[in-house]
């Protein structure tokens, strides 16, 4: 299957025209997955409470969804897409799976970053997993990248491509770490980062493929808008085994991981 990143701006408060952004750079890509960045109906860096609910949707009402929906049903692909859902009173920093058929899911941030604490409500959607024929994908969303739980809990739930919506800011930092999440649980990870400024904040780009050797397939620019895509192998996600007689999840000893689950 061939997967990959779309790196873009979106444009704070201005849904036509990040769509119309979208839709520009997916001329001509082919691909069955891609990747969007964190909060990409949106935008990212609110001045206020009230511009965060503002520029949020339901997932049932989004006019953002429904365009990503068509672009699936007609390109017969899989997007996933960092998304700032409403529901009800809250609000949440999630990501949401499409497929040609609709939506398929959605993953709420477990791990909130600076300001967006002041905005949205931690995750309570768990880490699901999605089995859409050709793969099964897991969802983290940016600042989750530094937790290794999260990514060993959808390695162990048969998760083969963790697809990781992103709005980083923090030079080289993730960019380094998430191939080596890659390594060390044996799944493929795509970082769909943006690019831009919005007041304060600088994104780092260079979105990037991580294959489960943990090296880099492909990798964006750091400040240019643009799609990168690469085939890859599933099975090599689903084979676990180091060595004939070492296999990364057969060998845990979750019997001596206890601390783990503590404050």
């Amino acid at each position: 299957m061939r997967i990959g990143y779309v790196q873009l701006a979106p444009a704070l408060g201005d849904l036509p025209a990040t769509l119309t952004t979208i839709d520009r750079l997916l001329a001509g890509v082919e691909a069955d997955l891609l990747v969007l960045p964190e909060l990409c109906n949106s935008g990212y860096n609110f001045r206020s409470k009230r511009e965060a609910w503002e520029t949020s949707e339901s997932i049932a009402d989004s006019v953002f969804l429904r365009h990503l929906e068509a672009v699936c049903r007609e390109r017969r692909m899989h997007v996933v897409t960092g998304f700032n859902e409403r529901d009800g009173i809250d609000l949440y920093n999630s990501a949401v799976l499409i497929g040609p058929q609709g939506v398929i899911g959605r993953y709420r941030k477990l791990h909130l970053f600076l300001n967006e604490k002041d905005h949205f409500r931690p995750g309570d959607a768990g880490l699901p997993v999605f089995d859409i024929g050709l793969c099964r994908v897991g969802i983290l969303v940016c600042f989750d990248w530094l937790f290794p739980e999260a990514w060993r809990v959808l390695a162990l739930k048969g998760a083969d491509v963790v697809c990781h919506p992103s709005n980083l800011v923090l030079p080289g930092l993730a960019q380094r770490g998430v191939p080596i999440h890659a390594l060390v649980n044996r799944i493929y990870v795509v970082t769909g980062n943006r690019v831009g400024t919005e007041g304060d904040l600088t994104f780092t780009g260079r979105s990037l493929v991580a294959d489960p050797l943990g090296d880099v397939l492909v990798e964006a620019s750091a400040e240019g808008e643009e799609v990168g895509a690469t085939e890859v192998d599933v099975a090599l996600a689903r084979n676990k085994k180091v060595t004939p007689r070492n296999d990364v999840l057969a060998d845990r000893r979750p019997e001596e991981y206890a601390g783990l689950c503590g404050p």
